[in-house]
């Protein structure tokens, strides 16, 4: 992935119809830098799709998953949708989520991430990458703006670790999660470690107060665009009012050295933070350990194992 763009491209989106799904794709995809040819070019569109069991709110609305898919269609791409939710897998929460027979109508395949590779991390160590993240042409991420419990907000550079291959995600929690871990360190290492990427971003309706799975609708309005995750979690922490010093990802994106962690860095070719900016989203005052409960560890794991299973979550 290439992280020396300092583009974001950001508009105003009131709802998830189709037609206003597709006008804001074109304006914010068509701002940003660095995308490539799309004809004949190898999509993954990675949503975030944790759980289904309290509804879509946790996850990229469905709306949204359908319209970038078409988008990307229409421009000659090759699609596959892919994730390693949190229970379940990714063609379980597309069922419950309600477009997996429309998808499957579309031409789009769907990978549940099972296979992936062993990959060096520039921290030492490493991680096993879903081979769909590493070998397609072009990696489009779609996160939900969301509070979080544990890192505070989750935005694009999070929604990354959801390419890091089934159990070894609550693994990391418990190996890397405790007080001195180094959890949001490794987490944005991934970065390095996936194909070409762009984000685009789910802020129509966000998640706050809490999260990732049980906040509340906050409406946002708002579609975004970067191939820089890391500037659009910049971009977004203005929009919110969040400083940076309250997330723990952004500053472990400065301990990496990355571009785009400063606003003054940044080029804005649509709407700036300030235009579309919001005084009353709400995130957790106090973070919850990001490391596992053993006995929810086990649960994850079950419910990855056992078959048969009709709902993700």
């Amino acid at each position: 992935m290439r992280l020396d763009s300092s583009v974001v491209a950001l508009t105003s989106c009131t709802e998830y119809a189709p037609r206003m799904l597709a006008d804001a794709f074109d304006r914010v995809l068509g701002a940003v830098d660095q995308m490539p040819e799309l004809h004949s070019c190898t999509v993954l569109l990675k949503p975030n799709l944790i759980s289904t069991k309290y509804g879509s709110l946790a996850c990229t609305e469905p709306a949204f998953i359908l319209a970038a898919a078409r988008w990307f269609l229409d421009h000659g791409a090759r699609i596959t949708i892919g994730d390693s939710p949190a229970f379940g897998s990714a063609a379980n929460a597309l069922q419950v989520l309600g477009i997996a027979e429309e998808l499957t109508a579309l031409g789009v395949l769907v990978s549940n991430f099972k296979h992936g590779r062993v990959l060096p991390m520039a921290g030492g160590g490493s991680a096993v990458v879903a081979d769909d993240a590493v070998e397609c042409d072009l990696l489009v991420n779609l996160p939900r703006v969301k509070a979080h419990s544990q890192t505070r907000i989750t935005l694009a550079v999070k929604n990354y670790f959801g390419c890091v291959v089934g159990l070894r995600k609550p693994c990391w929690h418990m190996l890397y999660g405790g007080r001195y871990g180094a959890f949001t360190d490794r987490l944005v290492q991934l970065l390095d470690l996936t194909a070409n990427s762009i984000t685009l971003v789910d802020g129509i309706t966000a998640m706050h107060k809490t999260g990732p799975v049980h906040g509340i609708p906050y409406p946002l309005f708002l579609v975004g665009a970067s191939a820089n995750p890391v500037a659009m979690d910049t971009a977004l922490h203005k929009v919110l009012q969040l400083e940076p010093e309250q997330s723990p990802l952004l500053q472990a994106c400065r301990r990496a050295g990355h571009i785009g962690t400063e606003l003054s860095e940044l080029s804005f070719p649509l709407a700036t933070p300030s235009d579309i900016q919001v005084n009353d989203f709400q995130v957790p005052l106090e973070l919850s350990p990001i490391r596992f409960n053993p006995f929810r560890f086990l649960r994850s794991s079950l419910q990855r194992i056992l078959p048969g299973r009709k709902q993700a979550g």
